[in-house]
């Protein structure tokens, strides 16, 4: 069973958030920690999605609507927990009356994003050598 919460980035949940987005991002993508680890956590609310009590999910939306950091464990992918956490960091947006939320979108993840509402704009952009698109969602 599933469930996600929306979380500060303190104690416990700050190590498994660090945890989860070092295995993703860090060593399967080969990220450099300092850009993933930008300085910005702590002004975040941040999503974790849990799995019989083990955090295999996060993501995070700052205060100007930008969502980011989506990451889930490799043996959990294909689940739907990716729409959970985006979902959930939305109702997050939602609940603060912001008007829109964004995101850069890793070029292979598009089609997921469009699935949940967000529509491309701008020009593809390059992060951490790779390819991104700028996609916002209207929620007001």
């Amino acid at each position: 069973m599933f469930e996600v919460k929306n979380v500060a980035y303190i104690n416990k949940e700050k190590e498994e958030i660090r945890s989860i987005r070092d295995s993703v991002f860090i060593q399967e993508q080969e990220i450099d920690p300092e850009i993933e680890f930008d300085g910005l956590d702590s002004s975040a609310v941040h999503a974790l999605v849990y799995c019989d009590g083990e955090a295999v999910g996060t993501g995070r939306i700052l205060s100007d609507g930008h969502i980011g950091r989506i990451a889930i464990l490799k043996a959990y992918r294909s689940k739907g927990l990716g729409s959970k956490i985006v979902l959930s960091l939305i109702e997050e947006a939602v609940s603060q009356n912001y008007e829109r939320v964004y995101l850069g979108s890793q070029k292979h993840a598009i089609q997921f994003y469009e699935k949940l509402g967000f529509r491309p704009y701008g020009e593809e952009f390059i992060e951490a050598d790779i390819p991104h698109l700028s996609m916002e969602k209207m929620i007001k």
